[in-house]
């Protein structure tokens, strides 16, 4: 069974919201969907969005841990998402990570930019209509992470979908992240696990984002 570390230091702040956070928990962490690590890289990403780098981080940090998430991993997650949602935040974030006791990272090599194909260089692309300079940008900043080891790309597409959702930016970057991940093996029913594991994170949010993604029947209104 999927711990759910830290739950319990829910309880002196309010019992009555402790067992409805820990509902909440089991309702991502159930889904068949989603795989552990990527259940955690949501939990992680969430947290820089919001952003909760305080007891929240410290509880899903250790829950990753718990859970089978090498520490280099939470580590490539967060370089990942530096350019998603702003290199600022991620100075406290690692700063926070040492706090925690992460261990010191593994790799200091030099990162060697890949260079892009399929829906990232389309995406450049379709940039340099609109601005040459953002396009170069975005070039590099995309080219420095994709195709590094530690995560795969369905792992750092379901991130950066989080981020979407959470940022409900429900457009263009929306839909190239659904498409990256569906070229690596995530299906409809992965992206809808996806929401339903995020609702936890604001169902409004997710709600804009399940009519964006076009996953559900369009329900007629009532008079």
């Amino acid at each position: 069974m999927t711990q759910l570390a830290g739950a319990d230091a829910l309880v002196p702040l309010d019992p009555v919201f402790a067992q409805l956070a820990v509902g909440a928990g089991h309702n991502l962490w159930g889904l068949a969907h989603l795989t552990t690590r990527e259940k955690a890289f949501v939990c992680l990403t969430a947290d820089l969005c919001h952003p909760h780098l305080d007891l929240p981080l410290a509880m899903h940090v250790q829950m990753s841990l718990a859970n089978g998430v090498e520490p280099e991993s939470i580590r490539e997650l967060y370089r990942h998402l530096a350019p998603y949602v702003g290199y600022p935040i991620l100075v406290t974030a690692f700063q926070r990570l040492a706090e925690l006791g992460l261990p010191e990272a593994l790799d200091a090599d030099p990162v060697e930019p890949v260079p892009l194909h399929g829906a990232l260089a389309h995406a450049v692309r379709d940039l340099e209509r609109v601005d040459p300079g953002l396009a170069a940008f975005t070039e590099d900043q995309l080219a420095q992470r994709w195709a590094r080891p530690g995560l795969t790309v369905r792992e750092r597409a379901i991130a950066c979908l989080a981020v979407d959702v959470l940022y409900q930016t429900l457009g263009e970057s929306l839909r190239l992240h659904a498409e990256l991940a569906r070229s690596a093996g995530a299906t409809d029913e992965t992206l809808r696990d996806l929401l339903r594991g995020m609702a936890e994170f604001g169902l409004p949010r997710v709600w804009a984002a399940a009519h964006a993604l076009g996953l559900y029947p369009v329900i007629g209104r009532r008079a």
